[in-house]
């Protein structure tokens, strides 16, 4: 009989130590991103659905991607990811609205981090670039190539807010420092090849002499480049970028004429939304807003960002 009981006891113990043995169930996270149309904004998309995939092979985590054009769309998109049993939602909107339903996840235990946009929301984490850096680094970049007493020609985008504002902020505060000879002259554009084309071949026409261009948006300098090379202009020394665009990047390496740079504001950015997410779920101490500071991309590096497999942005 005691043999009997000593062999039940072992078997009761042995059941329970298999639930510590077994691998825990992936993360279910929800994904939440805009609808790909262009540039940056597909560069987003793409990002985030390579990370999820990476993260899902490697057994962390099941996913569920969804895209969205609006707040409404998205805030369906949110109530059906909690229904599915997400953990973890992250979240790329491209337009305000997302207070309640992003509040509404928070309170039912959803760990929701935010890429690039602030939400109004008691809890909700967020990952982003450095707008501010952004505009320091091409300061120097414009000073260290075209000299302390350029012309230089700036393309601030006043219908992009404060990303415009934080970049021109960076700038202009670190000419004033390091060059407060140079000549900035500014015209304002917007972050398409279109409208950098367009407006910098009239800004060409008015302009004789321009040593430099602060450009913002690695875009908006794909279609500089283009107006400068129709123009067949060569006294311009150096332009800047701002993005991660694969395309320009293979500007920057080709470009032999025009020293050509972009500050760092990547999609790839989106990948730290998942890695913040994760730790918290594992318990660890994340801080509230994670900035990713910005780099320069230039000829001396460009080959590390370069990624063939990537056409979309």
């Amino acid at each position: 009989m005691k043999k009997i009981v000593a062999l039940m006891i072992a078997l009761a113990l042995c059941v329970g130590l298999v639930p510590a043995f077994a691998e825990a169930a992936p993360v279910k996270v929800g994904v939440l991103v805009p609808v790909m149309t262009h540039g940056w904004v597909s560069g987003i998309t793409y990002q985030a659905e390579a990370y999820a995939k990476e993260l899902a092979d490697a057994g962390k985590i099941e996913y569920k991607l969804t895209t969205s054009s609006n707040a409404e769309e998205m805030t369906t998109q949110i109530d059906e990811a909690i229904l599915w049993g997400a953990q973890i939602l992250v979240i790329a909107p491209q337009w305000t609205g997302m207070e309640v339903p992003v509040q509404n996840a928070i309170d039912q235990g959803v760990i929701v981090v935010a890429f690039d946009m602030d939400i109004d929301a008691e809890g909700v984490l967020k990952v982003t670039g450095d707008n501010k850096s952004m505009g320091v680094a091409g300061a120097k970049f414009i000073v260290e190539k075209a000299g302390a007493n350029a012309t230089v020609i700036a393309l601030p985008v006043p219908t992009s807010g404060s990303v415009s504002e934080l970049r021109m902020e960076g700038f202009n505060e670190t000419i004033k420092e390091i060059a407060p000879e140079l000549n900035v002259i500014e015209y304002a554009t917007k972050f398409t090849r279109e409208d950098g084309l367009k407006d910098f071949a009239d800004i060409l026409a008015v302009n004789p002499q321009i040593d430099a261009v602060y450009s913002l948006d690695d875009e908006t300098s794909i279609g500089v480049l283009q107006a400068i090379a129709d123009a067949g202009r060569t006294d311009i020394k150096a332009i800047t970028g701002g993005g991660g665009c694969q395309e320009y990047f293979q500007l920057i390496a080709e470009n032999k004429d025009i020293a050509v740079s972009s500050s760092l504001y990547s999609p790839l950015m989106i990948r730290d939304c998942f890695d913040v997410a994760l730790a918290k779920l594992a318990g660890e101490e994340v801080q509230a807003v994670t900035v990713i500071p910005s780099q320069i991309v230039d000829a001396s590096n460009v080959e590390e960002y370069l990624d063939p497999s990537n056409t979309i942005y």
